[in-house]
Parts: structure tokens; C-alpha cells; sequence
């Protein structure tokens, strides 16, 4: 035990998975900041709760899938779908330049990040100590926060210097990169057994691991503010004059990789449920400072406030499901975790653009209102620790 304790997790496998998960995040977020204006040239202004929640809905959707695959197919090979999704959308993107082609590429493009997540997540638990998943899982998303900070300034840029289809390309690839990464990782899975089409068939059972509900109820609750700053940031960065949209994001995950940096073992030796309070209030100021200043300064100290609370909790939140579940059901306890993401974000988005509709003085009520949404998850973890101690 004491080994397990002390024996360093940086190894050239969790290396090599931080870097593909870096690439990954990119590779999607990047685009994501220019979208809104894009769907608006195509005449779909009023559509723009749709390019968030579409994504979500598909990822929520195959995360069942996902979660079955990665326990028997392996960690490797769903991980390389995922990441193959992102490469065949980056292409399409400018080959389906229609409203239609734009929402069904939408929809095909979230499969990508009801794969990858999933499996990446139970890989880590196969090769890190349970004393260190919290360190680990902190580090490997501020790696997926780097990408995500990356991704929108690269993408900004490409746009703005040269076109968006060459932004579109550039994320196909950096999706195949992370491809080329992940097929030389070794498989963790004791006994993986090859592809049948009879592993797409899904019970009940494996829709919905019951062992992780807490985990999965905080995560909506406190990823919709997610959804809402999707939608409704890049459209607000504009109205304050900002050229670049992708600037909340770049100072967002600034705060939350540093943040992590700091707090990377704060889970493990603190407890779960305390940090993820610590996180969920510092979330819900965060999402009170956007919604009640306007200026650049309230949206940089915003997006500072919202990396860090977001820095806190997500790790502890991903170790508190892993905590949860069964070693032998790792990847439907992820599934399961991811479609709550979805869930969340899908319902943040859909929540923000169908009252937004393009009228920007509703932004800091949405916001504002979301905040509520954040400050439930704080209760609720409240509420399950104190009847835990009942029972």
C-alpha cells in the first residue's frame, strides 16, 4: 500500500494519453467559438441553442455504447473511434455547407466525445494507484483544458488570417494526431474480446450504472453553466468589442490548469465532497460576475473565476465516480457520468439559446439564472452527505 502511495503516476502511458487528449479537445473546441457566426451566414441565427445541444445529444447518446464497448471491445480501439469522428467532421465540415449538412454534421461530431472521454477515463483507472486517481484525473484535465484553451485561440486565428475552412481542416488534423498516439498505447483491458455487432445491442442495464446517480445528478446540475457560456459567450465577447471569441476561453483555462497545478491532490487528501462544495460555490460566483457586470474586465475576471471553480471540482467529481463504481463496470460508470455531462450541457444550451434569440440584453438574466442551477449542486452533495450520515 505504502508503494502504491508513493510510486510516481507520470509514466510514458499516461504521457502519451495526456498528449492524445490534448490533441482531442482541440481538435473539437477549436471551431466551436466561430460557429454562432457561421450558422448565421447560412440563415440559421435563431438556431444557435442547436450547435451545443446537438453535439451534446448525440454524445449522450452513444455513451452507452461507448461504456459497453470500452468494458469488452478495449480502451484503445474506442478511443481511436472517437478520434476518428473528429477527423471525418473536420473534412465535412466545408463539403456540407448547408443548414441541413451543418446540424447533421453537429450531430455526427458529438459521437466523438461520447467515445474517446469514456475510455480515456477507465484507461486511467487501470493504470493509476485508486490513492492517486484524484492527482491523475486533475492532471490529465488540465491537459484536456490546455487543448481546450488552444484550440479556440488557434481556431480564432486561422479563421481571422486565412478562412474557416482551413480552421476546419487543422482540426481534422489534430484529431488524427491524437489517432496516431492512441494505436501505439499498450491495452489495458485484461480480456478483450474482438468487435461483434451483437456488443452494439444495449439492455437497460447498460444504459444507467445506479451505483454513480450522485455523481451523475451534480453534474448536471453544475455543467449547464458550461452549455449556457457555449452559447452565449461568443456572442457577448463580440458585443464588448472583443475581435477574438475565443479569448474567455484562453483566460478560462489559463485559471484552471493553474489551479489544478495547485489543487492536483487536494481530492485525495481532503475528500471528495469537500472539494467538490469548494468548486460548485466558486462556480456559482463565477456565474453571478458575468451575468451582473458588463465590460471586458467583469468577463476576464468571469472567465478567471470560472476556471478556477471549474478546476476544483471537475477532478474531484471524476474520482468521486470512480469511487462509486465497480471495477468491472469502470467504463458504463464513465458512460453514465458523460451522458450527465451531455445532459447538462445539452440543457444549459438549449436553455440559453431559446430564450436568447439574438437579443443580447437577455444575456446576463440567462446567466444570472444559470447561476441557480450551480448553487443546486452545492445542496444537493450537502444533502447526500448528510443522509449517508443518517443511514
Amino acid at each position: 500500500m505504502h508503494t502504491e502511495n508513493t510510486q510516481s503516476i507520470y509514466t510514458l502511458s499516461f504521457g502519451l494519453l495526456c498528449l492524445s487528449t490534448l490533441l482531442f479537445s482541440a481538435s473539437f473546441n477549436m471551431i466551436i467559438p466561430e460557429l454562432p457566426n457561421y450558422l448565421s451566414s447560412l440563415g440559421g441565427a435563431e438556431h444557435k441553442g442547436l450547435i451545443i445541444s446537438l453535439f451534446t445529444l448525440t454524445a449522450g447518446i452513444s455513451r452507452p455504447f461507448s461504456g459497453k464497448l470500452t468494458d469488452k471491445w478495449g480502451r484503445v480501439p474506442v478511443m481511436a473511434v472517437g478520434s476518428s469522428v473528429c477527423v471525418l467532421c473536420g473534412v465535412l465540415y466545408p463539403v456540407l455547407s448547408s443548414l441541413a449538412g451543418f446540424f447533421l454534421l453537429r450531430l455526427v461530431h458529438g459521437f466523438s466525445t461520447g467515445f474517446k472521454p469514456t475510455a480515456t477515463s477507465a484507461y486511467i483507472a487501470d493504470i493509476i494507484p485508486s490513492q492517486r486517481w484524484g492527482e491523475a484525473l486533475g492532471m490529465h484535465g488540465l491537459c484536456y483544458s490546455i487543448g481546450s484553451a488552444f484550440g479556440p485561440a488557434l481556431g480564432g486565428y486561422l479563421a481571422h488570417i486565412y478562412n474557416l475552412d482551413t480552421m476546419f481542416y487543422c482540426s481534422s488534423l489534430l484529431a488524427f494526431l491524437s489517432i496516431i498516439i492512441v494505436f501505439n498505447m499498450k491495452e489495458t483491458l485484461p480480456t478483450p474480446q474482438k468487435f461483434r455487432t451483437s456488443m452494439l445491442l444495449i439492455s437497460r442495464r447498460d444504459i444507467f450504472e445506479p451505483r454513480v446517480f450522485p455523481a451523475a445528478v451534480v453534474m448536471v446540475l453544475s455543467i449547464s453553466s458550461y452549455g449556457v457560456i457555449l452559447t452565449l459567450i461568443p456572442d457577448w465577447s463580440e458585443h464588448l468589442g472583443i475581435s477574438n471569441k475565443g479569448l474567455f476561453f484562453t483566460v478560462y483555462t489559463i485559471a484552471s490548469v493553474s489551479i489544478r497545478l495547485i489543487t492536483r491532490k487536494m481530492a485525495d487528501r481532503h475528500g471528495r465532497t469537500l472539494v467538490m462544495r469548494i468548486g460548485a460555490a466558486i462556480t456559482t460566483v463565477a456565474m453571478l460576475i458575468l451575468g451582473l457586470g458588463e465590460g471586458i474586465i467583469y468577463l476576464i475576471v468571469g472567465a478567471t473565476v470560472f476556471g478556477i471553480g471549474n478546476g476544483i471540482l471537475s477532478p474531484a467529481l471524476n474520482a468521486w465516480t470512480i469511487d462509486l463504481s465497480l471495477p468491472t463496470h469502470r467504463g458504463r460508470a464513465m458512460a453514465t457520468m458523460y451522458i450527465a455531462l451531455e445532459v447538462g450541457i445539452g440543457l444549459g444550451a438549449l436553455f440559453a439559446g431559446y430564450i436568447y434569440q439574438d437579443m443580447l440584453p437577455r444575456i446576463p438574466l440567462i446567466i444570472c439564472g444559470n447561476a441557480l442551477f450551480v448553487f443546486l449542486s452545492l445542496l444537493y452533495i450537502y444533502y447526500w452527505e448528510r443522509n449517508r450520515k443518517i443511514n
